[in-house]
C-alpha cells in the first residue's frame, strides 16, 4: 500500500467529507499528577462498545481561516484526514485525525503527523498538541506510542451533558 499525504486545497476539498465512522471503545486512560509528573494507568472495560462522531460538516475557508488539513490518499481515494488550527503559544492543534476503518492500523495516522513537522516548523511552531478523551484507550495509546506526552487533565468540561463524568487528556509534542 503506497499512501500519499496531500494539503487539503480546493482542488481535493472533497476530502472534507470523509465520514467518520465507529471505532471501538474498550477501555478508559486514568491520569494523576504529582511532585513527580503525570502518570496513567489504564482499565479495560468489561462491555466494549463503539462509537461514532457526529460528522463535522467542514468548510474549506472555516478550516484555512484558522489553519490547514491534510489527507492520506490510497491512490486518488482519502483514506486519512487531520485538521489542524495554528495557536497562540506557537503550538500546532490537531483537531481533528481520522483514518478510514479499513485502512487502521497501517500507520496513516503516524504518517499525517509527519507531514505536519515540517509544516509547523516552517511557521515558527514550536510543537503539537491534541485532546483524547479519558475513554478512547486507543486513542491514548496512539498519542504516546507516537511521542507526546501527557500535558494536562480536564475533567467538567462535560459536567452538564449526557458524557458527564468524562474526561480530556491534554497531550503536547515538541518539535
Amino acid at each position: 500500500m503506497s499512501i500519499t499525504i496531500r494539503p487539503v486545497t480546493t482542488a481535493n476539498q472533497e476530502a472534507l467529507l470523509l465520514p467518520n465512522e465507529p471505532f471501538a471503545r474498550f477501555g478508559h486512560f486514568h491520569v494523576t499528577r504529582d511532585a513527580q509528573g503525570w502518570h496513567h494507568n489504564e482499565t479495560l472495560d468489561d462491555q466494549p462498545t463503539t462509537q461514532t462522531f457526529p460528522e463535522e460538516g467542514y468548510k474549506l475557508a472555516d478550516i484555512d481561516a484558522a489553519g490547514f488539513a491534510l489527507a492520506a490518499y490510497d491512490g486518488d481515494t482519502c483514506v486519512g484526514l487531520a485538521t489542524f488550527e495554528w495557536q497562540y503559544n506557537r503550538f500546532v492543534y490537531l483537531d481533528d485525525l481520522k483514518v478510514n476503518s479499513d485502512y487502521r492500523r497501517n500507520g496513516i495516522g503516524s504518517q499525517l503527523l509527519d507531514a505536519v513537522r515540517p509544516i509547523a516548523r516552517a511557521h515558527g511552531c514550536k510543537g503539537l498538541c491534541t485532546i483524547a478523551q479519558g475513554s478512547n484507550l486507543a486513542a491514548n495509546r496512539f498519542y504516546l506510542k507516537y511521542g507526546f506526552q501527557i500535558g494536562g487533565l480536564e475533567t467538567f468540561r462535560y459536567e452538564f451533558t449526557s458524557a458527564k463524568g468524562e474526561s480530556d487528556i491534554h497531550y503536547w509534542l515538541a518539535l
